[in-house]
């Protein structure tokens, strides 16, 4: 059975007992505890957390899900995954234990002609929770499992919660036995490599304290309302209906690998290295195509980091399979192929997704270049230092700063006849986890904040009435201050404000929030912020400016129109640039965040490269175009599906209702899913300055912009600015780039004569060094100090011309500069007196020390710096103990 067909199944099986099916929220969840979306659980956390009242009694979803603990135990066995489908049924108050077992039990052992899953009864093995002998009796009496094939387990293994207070509960897994010839018998007690794990149902009944019934704790409360949630694995039921022996054989991995030994020339399933490689290729393809989808782009933080270590994670493993060519490009399109059945987006978005993983392969084949280069002088310095081992702070800055990976660093050390001090690279390694898991537990609480507005939330949203109208009636549902509900907030304090209703736009979309003010008979609040709580519920964070605001009361609420005008602008500004965008550089100018507020816009976009002058020029005048077209700005509401099928864009990773907004300008100029306010026509936007164009990350460019007044006010400082240059100049205006281009150019020649000038001078002590030179035994050796001032380039030219001018005979030569406090410095051994046994590198030991610096090199050159130019005559003296000890 295929995967796309078990999943289908699943969904179907819930669908006909009356659950609604919710479709697959994005990888990225606004939620504090989650880097990624890692259980089916997890879109409908406000439901189970009481923040918000279900939609729906039943719900039934597969949910991608990745899990990035421990990326470097993938493909070392076949256990682990990053990207896995949970299956799940969810019931909000209304079916609980039998239920759940029912329905579950009627899909897992239902004939496959007659829409199951067909598993053979007799080989289904379930788990319970040790002190809930309710589940096993269930088990029992509705499936008939024999009780010695129903095993109790402690917390650790059949609890479930959350990691902080809040609801938990005991839950039930159901394993499937895979045979003998897996492992030994007695159950998942014994063995759970044999006894294959495939489904847990979570009985969410009890409330958790601050210690987890998981490490024996009793829960402080029970739930008013019961809750069931549960997670299937989609690969491991396909591994097992497919007859296969681990996910990486199932139909969306195995052609993965099939492809990787067409462009590596090697074979799976011959030596344990190479299928470690293999399977990271597969694992690593699909969950970077899967992320990249949702709009996550390579970076040096955060989610960008995880996608990036995956990256090149990939480009690695294909290097040292034998692939000598890009294969970024050929992954991506088998991942597409494979998944796009399920996620139609990775067929539709395919050439963007292409682009941020090659763009990152190219990027990293250029690091890996760059890190053995780094990596050959840190060899050296340790060789020139008389050390084998490289430290494992040396190891760490190449794998965190220049993602050079750790078992490349081992395998060149081990080439260099060196080792590397994996302890301490491990023991940083594992201090940096530390702290990300600190940074984590500390924002686990962010949850609890909100339960103050849970019944603010059940009682219904706020109604926005800023589409229409500046000023609005409205009634005080709530003050809140420092966390806590209040009757009153006089004069002088901050106080979180709740309406019945509001035209103050709240921040979101990419727009902050308005300004503007709550009033009444002698009240008066200045509203500073507009935030959302549950997407729905308004908090106006404001200041009483006079008099005393209580719970009940009747206030103006308005809008700041002032404001309101250039917030307009800034985003309907930021749509005209959008579309713009995509005009000029193509469909794959994909939104990836932005952020207007009155009178400037910052758009982010996917794109590899920097934009051309002619490219931002053509940007600025395509958007300037359509606000000159006076366009109609049109918003409607429709039903998500319809939207798209008109080609109205959404923005990656944000989860949009049934409902949604349409914001037209100009028919199809721009068309966006959109909550935010706008101008009435394209024309009430005015001028569009874009300012300039940066990097924000790999594959991710900045475009920033100003509109209305404030364009006028920039472009009118610019032209006195041109004013006063063509003043200073003495030409007319139109005539500053042409005399700038000369005068830039005659400043080009001076510079040239100058370095030629500085060149010659250096080089005119050449053969001043050459007089001086001492004899050494059987080598004649040069250490000096260097001209005040000479550059480290200019060094090492000087020491090259120097070791030449010794034609055939054995020479050494050891210049030491000072220039504005550091010491440059430059060791030069020629051929015949390599043969003698001199070698620069090793040479640097002499001295380094003297001048607190370090350098490495080959045999025939070294160079580096230090930072005591105090040091430079011991440090002589020494190189010369040291010719002389090795002239014999």
């Amino acid at each position: 059975m295929q995967t796309h067909e078990i999943r289908r199944r699943f969904l179907d099986h819930f669908v006909r007992a009356g659950h609604t099916e919710v479709p697959s929220a994005s990888l990225i969840l606004a939620d504090p505890n989650l880097l990624f979306v890692n259980a089916g659980m997890v879109q409908f956390k406000p439901y189970f957390l009481g923040q918000e009242a279900p939609p729906f009694p039943r719900a039934t979803s597969v949910q991608k899900c990745v899990r990035t603990g421990d990326i470097e135990e993938v493909g070392v066995t076949t256990r682990h995954n990053t990207f896995f489908q949970m299956a799940g049924n969810f019931s909000f108050g209304d079916y609980f234990k039998e239920g759940a077992i029912t329905l579950a039990w009627e899909l897992i052992t239902k004939p496959q002609e007659e829409g199951g899953f067909g598993f053979d009864p007799e080989r289904i093995w379930v788990t319970a929770y040790e002190a809930d002998p309710e589940a096993a009796e269930i088990w029992h009496r509705v499936a008939g499992i024999p009780k010695e094939r129903i095993q109790f387990r402690d917390g650790k293994d059949n609890y479930w919660d959350m990691g902080v207070s809040g609801p938990g509960g005991p839950c039930s897994e159901i394993y499937f036995d895979r045979g003998p010839e897996y492992g030994k018998e007695g159950g998942p007690v014994a063995d759970e490599d044999r006894y294959l794990e495939i489904w847990n149902l979570v009985f969410m009944q009890d409330i958790r304290g601050d210690l987890s019934p998981k490490q024996g704790h009793p829960p402080v409360g029970s739930l008013p309302k019961k809750n069931i949630d549960t997670g299937m694995g989609i690969e491991r039921v396909a591994m097992l209906l497919q007859g296969v022996d681990n996910v990486y054989e199932t139909d969306l991995l195995r052609p993965i690998i099939d492809r990787a030994e067409e462009l590596t020339g090697r074979k799976y399933g011959v030596e344990h290295a190479s299928d470690v490689r293999f399977r990271v290729i597969a694992d690593h393809a699909r969950t970077a195509a899967m992320l990249i989808s949702d709009g996550v782009n390579p970076g040096n933080d955060g989610r960008g980091y995880v996608l990036r270590r995956l990256l090149r994670r990939i480009v690695r493993s294909a290097r040292l399979l034998g692939a000598e060519k890009p294969v970024m490009a050929e992954f991506m399109k088998v991942v597409s192929d494979l998944m796009s059945p399920s996620y139609p987006e990775l067929a539709t978005d395919f050439e963007r997704i292409r682009t941020v993983a090659v763009g990152e392969e190219t990027a990293f084949l250029k690091t890996l270049s760059t890190g053995s280069a780094l990596f050959d002088n840190t060899a050296s310095a340790v060789k020139a230092e008389g050390g084998s081992k490289i430290s494992g702070s040396d190891a760490f800055t190449l794998h965190d700063t220049y993602g050079f990976p750790i078992d490349l660093t081992l395998e060149m050390a081990a080439e260099a006849g060196l080792s590397v001090d994996e302890e301490g690279f491990r023991a940083l390694m594992a201090e940096q986890r530390r702290r990300a898991k600190e940074d984590a537990a500390a924002r686990k609480h962010a949850h609890a904040d909100l339960s103050i507005y849970k019944e603010l939330v059940d009682r219904g949203a706020t109604e926005f009435t800023g589409f229409d109208e500046l000023t609005s009636e409205a009634r005080v549902l709530a003050l809140i201050a420092d966390g806590v509900r209040v009757p009153t907030a006089t004069e002088g304090s901050d106080v979180e404000v709740i309406l019945d209703r509001s035209p103050l736009y709240a921040e979101s979309g990419g727009q902050i929030a308005d300004r503007g003010q709550l009033t009444a008979s002698g009240l008066k609040l200045r509203v500073n912020d507009v935030q959302k709580i549950a997407k729905k519920l308004w908090v106006h964070k404001a200041t009483v400016e006079q008099g005393q605001i209580t719970e009940g009361d009747v206030v103006l609420a308005q809008v700041d129109p002032s404001w309101r005008s250039g917030a307009t602008q800034g985003h309907s500004g930021t749509h005209m640039v959008h579309a713009a965008l995509r005009q000029v550089l193509g469909p794959n100018a994909v939104q990836a965040g932005s952020l207007n507020k009155p009178g400037y816009l910052r758009f982010d976009f996917n794109w590899q490269g920097q934009l051309s002058e002619q490219q931002k020029a053509d940007i600025e005048a395509v958007s300037n175009d359509a606000v000159g077209a006076n366009f109609p700005v049109n918003t409607f509401v429709t039903d998500l599906t319809s939207a798209k099928k008109m080609g109205a864009l959404a923005l990656f990773g944000e989860n949009y209702g049934d409902q949604v907004r349409v914001v037209e300008i100009g028919g199809p100029f721009s068309m966006e899913l959109c909550g935010g306010t706008h101008v009435q026509h394209s024309s009430q936007i005015g001028p569009i300055t874009i300012l300039g164009e940066s990097s924000v990350g790999s594959g991710v460019r900045r475009v920033e912009a100003f509109v209305g007044l404030d364009s006028y006010r920039y472009l009118a400082k610019e032209r006195a600015l041109l004013a006063g240059v063509a003043s200073s100049l003495k030409v007319p205006s139109d005539e500053v780039p042409a005399r700038v281009e000369q005068l830039v150019e005659r400043l080009k020649v001076a510079e040239k004569e100058l370095e030629r000038t500085k060149v010659a001078a250096v080089l005119a002590a050449a053969g001043k060094y050459v007089d001086e030179a001492e004899r050494v035994g059987r080598v004649l050796l040069v250490a000096a100090a260097a001209p005040q001032g000479v550059a480290a380039a200019d060094l090492r030219t000087l020491a090259t011309d120097v070791r030449g001018r010794f034609g055939g005979e054995p020479a050494v030569v050891v210049l030491l500069g000072d220039a504005d406090g550091k010491v440059p410095f430059v060791v030069a051994v020629n051929k015949p007196a390599q043969e003698l046994g001199f070698k620069a590198g090793e040479l640097v030991s002499a001295f380094g020390p003297s001048i607190s610096g370090r350098g490495g090199g080959k045999p025939e050159m070294a160079q580096g710096a230090g930072t005591d130019p105090a040091g430079i005559p011991a440090g002589l003296a020494a190189v010369r103990a040291r010719v002389a000890e090795i002239a014999g």
